[in-house]
């Protein structure tokens, strides 16, 4: 009984334990979207001028007043710092580990950063600052022209820089930054869900080299490693005269009649090329026939070389923002750190969702200002239609002797316009006039048809009644 009761509680244990496996779990999620995030997240004192975070949505383009509120950065050339704990600590290996976040640039952000951190679950949350170790640092670095997405990742306490450059967006709409790490020491960086750089973790100098030079190997003496040397039967021409200089005085300058050397210091004439000048004569080089190429160190196994299987193993705990920032106003929202990617995709579908709503709401804004601004222009111009009006009428009151031609000629336009119109009326009811006429020949041809009928049908008649007559 004892051992049944065992097998079945392995059993148990064991399934329990790829279940959570195969889900997954989600360690940080935050949105921003009610006020318990101050709860959450601790304001570090190690500094006492740290610029000041807030909850905003954003001057415009919200698709959604509780989805857009994110952590704002709001004041300008300070440094931020603010961390939150994690649900619970944890260790991601054998696991994925995933940090997404999103962030929006609304000031035109010129100079400042747009990273998050992962933090080790040692930090105190009070004294968190620049120089508190990290795990990950990843997001978006920004400063002028020079414009990436950091990914930095610590090793045995040193933070190593990756060393490809992986593109950023700097624009004011919201953009979602997605990392995944593996436990095969892969990783891929998204931006919007699309895929900006990956690879393997040789994509930084984690390790020591695998070899290096032999330090008891040193270039032979007789070590000839110059490809090219002057030829020996090359001789310098016997009229080349390296002494010429390169310039001399023009042979066809003069000096001016009205030089005055008391006035204007002693003459010197211009400068112009030396047609005698060469230079210093070299030999020509040739193929060197001793030459055997660059010398290379031999390379020996490098002892110190570790090849390390658990680089991507954190223990973590926290998530913080640790920037500098000249413009302030970045938005940053969200967060979630998980080892399931299938969570972390459906977390992003909803900020992309979100991002769409946005962009839509940009457009109808713009609809907006584009019609508020063609009614303004409209009454502008109608009002200084007017004003011109008044002062065109305010004018001829004042100087009615310089308009007189004016409204001679307007008078006459007037009248040649109502000339016009009368002609057109005549000329109407003369068509009009024609058209009855010719609708009453119309008619009078169909009654002289039905005349001509009639009589037809009454001699047909007569002819009838003769015929019974006779008969």
């Amino acid at each position: 009984m004892n051992k049944l009761f065992k097998m079945r509680f392995g059993s148990t244990l064991a399934i329990l334990s790829f279940c959570a496996a195969a889900f997954g779990k989600v360690y940080f999620h935050e949105t921003f979207d009610d006020d318990s995030w101050e709860k959450r997240w601790v304001q570090s004192t190690y500094k006492d001028d740290y610029g000041k975070f807030k909850i905003s949505n954003g001057k415009e383009y919200r698709a959604d007043e509780i989805k857009s509120r994110g952590l704002q950065t709001s004041e300008d050339a300070h440094f931020y710092s603010i961390s939150a704990p994690f649900d619970e600590p944890f260790n991601n290996k054998g696991k994925d580990l995933i940090v997404q976040f999103s962030v929006r640039h609304e000031q035109k952000i010129d100079c400042g950063g747009g990273y998050i951190k992962v933090l080790p679950p040692t930090v105190d949350p009070k004294e968190f600052n620049g120089e508190s170790p990290y795990n990950i640092m990843f997001g978006s670095d920004i400063c002028g022209a020079n414009k990436k997405t950091h990914l930095i990742l610590s090793y045995k306490g040193k933070n190593h820089l990756i060393k490809k450059e992986i593109p950023t967006e700097s624009d004011v709409y919201t953009h979602l930054y997605t990392l995944v790490i593996k436990p095969d020491q892969t990783y891929s960086v998204s931006i919007d869900n699309v895929e900006k750089a990956s690879g393997t973790f040789e994509d930084w100098d984690f390790l020591e080299p695998k070899t290096i030079p032999d330090p008891e190997q040193t270039k032979p003496t007789d070590w000839v490693d110059d490809e090219f040397i002057d030829d020996p039967n090359d001789k310098k021409p016997d009229d080349w005269d390296e002494n010429e200089p390169q310039y001399i005085d023009d042979p066809e300058a003069e000096k001016p009649e009205d030089w005055d050397d008391d006035m204007d210091g002693e003459w010197e004439a211009p400068k112009s090329e030396n047609p005698k000048y060469k230079g210093k004569w070299t030999p020509k080089k040739i193929k060197n026939p001793d030459y055997k190429g660059k010398w290379v160190q031999p390379e020996i196994p490098n002892p110190d070389y570790f090849d390390d299987k658990e680089i991507y193993v954190y223990d973590s705990g926290f998530v913080g923002f640790d920037l500098w920032q000249v413009k302030s106003g970045s938005i940053f929202d969200d967060i979630v750190v998980t080892d399931d990617v299938e969570e972390a995709k459906t977390f992003a579908k909803e900020v992309m969702d979100k991002i769409a709503a946005e962009k839509a709401d940009e457009e109808r804004i713009a609809a907006i200002r584009k019609e508020e601004m063609e009614k303004k222009n409209k009454a502008a111009a109608k009002k200084a239609n007017e004003m011109n009006d008044k002062i065109r009428k305010l004018e001829r009151k004042n100087h009615p002797d310089a308009y007189a031609d004016e409204e001679d000629s307007s008078s006459s336009s007037d009248e040649e316009a109502g000339e016009k119109k009368e002609e057109k009326k005549e000329e109407k009811k003369e068509e009009t006039k024609e058209e009855t006429k010719e609708e009453k020949k119309e008619e009078t041809k169909e009654e002289k048809k039905e005349e001509e009928k009639k009589e037809d049908d009454k001699k047909e008649e007569e002819k009838k009644e003769n015929v019974k007559d006779e008969l």
